[in-house]
Order: C-alpha cells, then sequence, then structure tokens
C-alpha cells in the first residue's frame, strides 16, 4: 500500500492537502522504541504494534521510526507500564488489566466482566468519556492510551475437566489474564494464576494449571492448548471485547511535532482496526479446524453465567465503595452500556440471532 493511501485509510487524507506531509521531511529524525507485552508468535496481537511500527515509518517517509520487541526482549511482558513511568521506553503496546496489581482502574482500559463489545468499547473511548477518564487516570503513571486494536468478544478457555455446576469450578487452578476476573472468580472458588502466556502450556501439560483462558480460537490453537485440556468453552463472560493499548509516555509524546503527533493517531487507528478485522476472519476457520481435531466445544451452563455475573456485580461493589475514581468510571460505563444495548435489541443482536438460524 502506498502513503497516500494509508493516509486516506487512517482517516487524515487531509492532512496531506494541507501540506503537513512535506514539513515531515523537513524534521529531524526521531527514533521511539516500543515494548510489547506478547510473543511474536501471536501475529495478531503482537502484529498490531508491527503494523503501527510500519505505518509510521511509511507515513513519515522514514523520518520517524519506532523498533517493535516483544515480550522479554527489554523487559518481561508486565514490566512495561514501569518502563514507560520511568522513561526507559517511549512506547509499550499491552492489555492494561495485567496492571490492575497497581489499581483496579486499570481494567476498564481493556475489559472488566459483564463489559462492552469490541464496537462498544471503541463507543465510549472515541464518542462518550472513555478516552478522556482513562488517560487522566493514566496520568498518574507518567502515559496516555490509544486503542491498539480488539480481540471481539473471547472465548471462555480450556479446561482439563467439563464444568457441569459451579461446583466444579472449587478449587480449579486457571490462569487469566488480569483484571477483576480473578477478584470475581475467587468468589466461585476458583484459584487465580496470572502468567505470562508463553508459561501457560507446560504449567497445563505438567498439572500446575487446571484450565486456562487466553484468546479465541486463531491463538489459542497457534499455543496448543488443545493438546492439553480438551474442553473449550464459551462465551468468556468476563472480556466482552477486550482491548489492546498503545501506551505512550507523556513527556515522548509532548516533544512530538504537531504532524508527528498525528502519525501516530492515525498509524493506532490503523493498526486497531487492522487487528479486529483479522481476528474476525481467522477464528472461524480456527475454531473449524479445532472442531475437527476433537475439541470438546461447549456452552458455558446458564447456572455458571448466572453465578459469575452475581460475583462480578459484588466486587465492582466492593471497588466503588473504596474508590470514588473507580466508582465514577464504572458508573460512567454502565450508563454508556445500557443505552448500547438498548439499541443492540433492534439491530446487531436481533438480526444475528435470525442470521444464525437460517441457511446461508
Amino acid at each position: 500500500m502506498d502513503r497516500r493511501s494509508l493516509m486516506t485509510r487512517a482517516g487524515i487524507a487531509g492532512v496531506l492537502a494541507t501540506g503537513i506531509a512535506p514539513a515531515v521531511h523537513a524534521q529531524a529524525a526521531v527514533r521511539w522504541r516500543l515494548a510489547s507485552s506478547f510473543p511474536k508468535s501471536l501475529d495478531t496481537i503482537f502484529g498490531s504494534a508491527e503494523k503501527f511500527a510500519a505505518t509510521v515509518k511509511e507515513l513519515s517517509g522514514g523520518k520517524f521510526e519506532v523498533s517493535v520487541h516483544a515480550a522479554g526482549e527489554l523487559m518481561p511482558a508486565f514490566g512495561v507500564v514501569d518502563a514507560l513511568q520511568n522513561g526507559t521506553i517511549e512506547m509499550a503496546q499491552t492489555a492494561p488489566y495485567y496492571f490492575t496489581g497497581k489499581d483496579a482502574i486499570f481494567a476498564f482500559g481493556c475489559a472488566v466482566p459483564f463489559g462492552l463489545t469490541a464496537r462498544q468499547m471503541d463507543a465510549w473511548m472515541d464518542y462518550g468519556n472513555g478516552r478522556k477518564l482513562m488517560d487522566a487516570f493514566y496520568a498518574k503513571y507518567n502515559m496516555k492510551s490509544f486503542s491498539a486494536g480488539n480481540t471481539g468478544t473471547q472465548m471462555g478457555g480450556w479446561f482439563r475437566k467439563e464444568i457441569k455446576t459451579v461446583a466444579d469450578l472449587k478449587g480449579l487452578k486457571m490462569r487469566m489474564g488480569g483484571g477483576l476476573l480473578g477478584e470475581a472468580m475467587a468468589k466461585l472458588g476458583v484459584v487465580s494464576q496470572n502468567m505470562p502466556v508463553g508459561e501457560v502450556y507446560q504449567a497445563l501439560e505438567k498439572g500446575t494449571l487446571d484450565a486456562t483462558e487466553f484468546v479465541g480460537p486463531y491463538d489459542d490453537e497457534k499455543l496448543g492448548f488443545a493438546k492439553v485440556a480438551p474442553y473449550y468453552y464459551y462465551p468468556g463472560w468476563w472480556e466482552g471485547g477486550a482491548e489492546l493499548e498503545f501506551f505512550v509516555n507523556t513527556k515522548a509524546y509532548a516533544a512530538l511535532s504537531a504532524e508527528n503527533k498525528a502519525i501516530v493517531d492515525a498509524a493506532t487507528r490503523v493498526a486497531a482496526s487492522d487487528m479486529i478485522a483479522k481476528y474476525d476472519a481467522v477464528n472461524p476457520i480456527a475454531l473449524k479446524r479445532l472442531v475437527a481435531n476433537k475439541t470438546q466445544l461447549k456452552a458455558f451452563p446458564k447456572e455458571v453465567l448466572q453465578a459469575g455475573y452475581k460475583a462480578s456485580m459484588e466486587v465492582f461493589a466492593e471497588h466503588e465503595a473504596k474508590s470514588p475514581e473507580f466508582k465514577k468510571i464504572h458508573q460512567d460505563m454502565r450508563a454508556f452500556q445500557r443505552d448500547q444495548l438498548l439499541w443492540a435489541r433492534f439491530s446487531e443482536f436481533y438480526f444475528d440471532s435470525f442470521m444464525t438460524n437460517v441457511k446461508v
């Protein structure tokens, strides 16, 4: 794709008409380092960081370059926020809910149980109060945010045994990505484990884990979970649409010219759009392969979903009682979600319900 078409796709074709592109060429070269929390093998998620860097380079005519580093190259997967806060790197790509150990509010930048879908998250961030509220929070860590893409609604994960009732969850050792899910699952008797995805297969194989959730069929197939945990459950009620984020050090961003800030904004939008489109394209094909290879696909019993919802609402109430900022963001998100669900009843939900029951 040529530079002009990239600008058009990014929604800033008018930038070229104003003569910004020549100005970019006249500027001094900019070199940034981006640390991801993900391995290169996850070409959907890690690919978003690569797409961002390639777009920045092309839009700037090579004057602005971002080197992209997989988890463990510059720092551990969960070390990126500390590195941004102290200015070690200019940029990171990660799942914000990995950092709820610092503050539970991080979860709202990614996904919370029974939260927003991918489209709803985009709407809340861009046209609701989401981005404004989250960036006010992230300022405490010397960083601001841009969407790096969304996985869409995730699967419920891989289990070594069947889950028929809530009682089957008791004592289960399960790897979870982070966020408030661990607290909700603890109420159901699950022992939450937060570990980098690269360590999960071996833990399942050895039996030190009983279950894991990650994303969906395409990524999960690559990670080989079907070989060590035959039961694949849906839906991932804790991640109706998990947003990955680009975090940028605020001083590094402030030092950019207006033109380069526009390029960062455009390139993040290209990368974010590319991620969700790719997931939607590859997940159904991967799911068919998994089922053909004897994966046992199962829906969570309604009893489990209801118990999960009750536990999650208790967790939200507990955090609201402790943190006015948490309460403000949570209540804002839920108010936005109520309107989204109302609209979905008459649009996406009704249409999709019909289409899944007819032959196409």
